[in-house]
């Protein structure tokens, strides 16, 4: 295994297991934090829906047919009127504080309210009519659809309808009733199956999406891009060779490892844009996750194939996590809890964190604009 896979797939680890913590202390004595606002104009609702293809079977537990669960986030009328959504479903609260404490975070159990935080969508509101492009979210290897929240309800306040999706057995995942579905210990030579399972389950969102009468029509189909972080935005790269209803794609410092799939093999001949972060290497240096670098072969490799109109954007002083909720929620702990400043700067780096969350989603919703 070269030294970036080791790199990325120990980022990924570490991006699925800082998403939440069990109530174990009072709320009132814990650390809280917040999400940034959205910056559109619309209000926002968000609806949980629970999906079954029954023509498949789960590729983790073949003897069950393949379920998902997802967040559809829209611009909404009245939303006020609507109870904010939690940042996290109850059912993924228990699974976090033993790793949360352990080295390199080292948060103290029982110290952050992981649990209390509310996003900016409001549970149902309706629908704003009009007729509106649709972008699908893939999270990182591990990791929930919640991670992806601040960017999400960011881009559905500008008029975007935005789907997230859980990957089943690869995160713990609540459904409908509070049954909750662990994840499985997936090892590196699945990883292959992960991708195409992931695939999958992009493709069979879009099918569902158009079903979904409460959306009023509002879900233009022919306009759908996809975005992702870590192994999610390699997602959003394969989904896109794989199915040509989706026009547009964002890998948000996601390796595209060949040796699972064909994007980097192959290039795609719609636009795609990489955003990366920047790497702390071993003998002390700080690399670019650039196609003009050789720190990626695959970002390099994908470049040089790709036949569609191509962006790259390295955030000077991101890190691997800096492309998630993990970027503004971090740093919030770091004074409550007597930390040192540059205590997660192995997970979201020395960027400003505003300056960074300010400047992802500019460039996604930009690009976006340009191509749906």
């Amino acid at each position: 295994m070269s030294l970036l896979t080791k790199t990325l797939a120990a980022g990924v680890v570490g991006a699925a297991v800082l998403v939440g913590a069990p109530v174990t202390a009072s709320a009132a004595a814990k650390v809280t934090f917040t999400l940034p606002s959205p910056t559109g104009h619309h209000q926002v609702g968000t609806r949980a829906l629970h999906l079954v293809d029954a023509n498949r079977p789960d590729p983790w537990k073949p003897d069950r047919t393949r379920e998902l669960m997802i967040n559809v986030w829209y611009p909404a009328d009245d939303a006020w009127r609507y109870p904010k959504a939690p940042w996290l479903p109850n059912g993924l609260v228990g699974d976090i504080e033993e790793f949360a404490a352990a080295p390199p975070a080292n948060v103290p159990q029982g110290s952050v309210d992981w649990a209390g935080t509310r996003s900016a969508g409001h549970v149902d509101a309706p629908v704003k009519r009009g007729k509106r492009p649709v972008v699908l979210y893939s999270p990182g290897f591990g990791g929930p659809r919640a991670i992806g929240t601040t960017a999400v309800q960011d881009l559905a306040s500008h008029g975007y309808i935005v789907v997230t999706i859980d990957h089943t057995f690869e995160t713990t995942v609540e459904f409908p009733g509070g049954r909750v579905e662990k994840n499985i210990t997936i090892p590196w030579e699945k990883m292959g199956t992960a991708l195409d399972a992931r695939v999958a389950d992009t493709r069979f969102v879009l099918d569902e999406l158009g079903k979904q009468r409460w959306l009023d029509g509002s879900a233009d189909l022919r306009r759908v891009g996809m975005f992702g972080h870590s192994y999610g935005g390699f997602t959003a790269g394969e989904a896109m060779l794989r199915d040509r209803r989706i026009d547009a794609g964002i890998n948000m410092d996601g390796a595209m490892f060949p040796e699972f799939g064909e994007v980097a093999k192959q290039g795609l001949d719609r636009p795609f844009f990489l955003m990366g972060g920047q790497f702390d290497m071993p003998d002390g240096s700080v690399v670019d996750h650039s196609p003009d670098t050789a720190f990626d072969a695959s970002w390099g490799q994908f470049w040089g194939n790709q036949k569609g109109p191509k962006r790259s954007v390295v955030y000077t002083g991101a890190r691997h996590h800096s492309f998630s909720d993990l970027q503004p929620i971090l740093p919030q702990l770091v004074k409550p809890l007597g930390f040192p400043a540059d205590h997660f700067k192995p997970f979201v780096g020395t960027i400003d964190p505003a300056r960074s969350v300010r400047a992802q989603n500019s460039d996604i919703r930009r690009f976006f604009e340009r191509y749906l």
